[in-house]
């Protein structure tokens, strides 16, 4: 096999959460898509999903939509079992989705209701979602699990940054994307005997509109000079999914444009 080969992910059926979403979410789907995968994208807009997995379909690529909210084990129980009946397995799984709603605002500013919030769906719900499609991935001995975390799951916010703006890094965001991370090495660990791979992902700041003081800041801070845009994140997927890199697990994949090595 060449090691283009290895890249391809045809005949994969892959499963991105959020996969529709402007955030990272559209960017992995497109690259799973482009490298041959059956995509299934799933969040709660069905009919968003739909819309997106129809553009990509124009272009050639097979891309399915479905329904899913994060925070309902029952939803995730229906997506696992759509997933199986339509489709027979997946071979990728890619969390990608995120509670926003919760992570509002400093420590000071939270509430009990605001943590509940971000728990059932980052905490739980990535859970469950996981060992859901787990339990397949045992019984045909192979598997690719991704998680998306974050470079705040391994640094703290520079409070620098958000000076003279109305950003409030919220400590919930940090708190999950660090979870996440040590969750997917203890799954590697575990599960790298069935044939099941599970890395993490953690991008930079993405570029979304902030303000310019913060664009300022943060572009002279990172050694690429710019922020984190929609294609940075095609080639780190499309690798931790395919054979590319069958001897890799329990790694965080640092995509920041350096950020961290400072």
């Amino acid at each position: 096999m060449s090691i283009l080969d290895r890249f391809s992910l045809k005949n994969r059926i892959a499963l991105v959460t959020a996969g529709s979403g402007p955030l990272f979410g559209s960017s992995v789907t497109e690259a799973l898509a482009e490298a041959g995968a059956t995509v299934i994208t799933a969040s709660r807009s069905l009919e968003r999903n739909q819309e997106f997995a129809a553009q990509l379909q124009e272009l050639g690529h097979d891309v399915h939509a479905m329904q899913v909210d994060i925070t309902d084990v029952d939803s995730i129980g229906r997506l696992q079992q759509s997933v199986i009946s339509q489709f027979g397995r997946l071979d990728v799984l890619v969390n990608s989705a995120l509670t926003r709603s919760g992570h509002t605002g400093l420590l000071d500013d939270l509430t009990v209701e605001n943590i509940s919030d971000v728990a059932s769906g980052d905490f739980i719900g990535l859970f469950e979602i996981t060992r859901k499609f787990l339990q397949g991935m045992v019984e045909q001995g192979s598997g690719s699990i991704i998680n998306i975390a974050s470079i705040y799951g391994v640094v703290g916010n520079d409070p620098n940054l958000y000076v003279d703006t109305d950003m409030k890094p919220a400590p919930t965001y940090t708190f999950v994307k660090a979870g996440m991370i040590n969750f997917s090495r203890t799954l590697a660990c575990h599960y790298g005997k069935h044939g099941i791979r599970v890395n993490c992902i953690s991008p930079g700041g993405y570029l979304d509109n902030q303000p310019e003081s913060f664009l300022k800041r943060y572009t002279e801070r990172v050694p690429v000079g710019r922020m984190l845009e929609n294609d940075d994140l095609k080639g780190a997927i499309v690798f931790l999914a395919s054979d590319a890199s069958t001897y890799i697990t329990g790694e965080n994949l640092m995509v920041d444009g350096g950020w961290t090595c400072l």
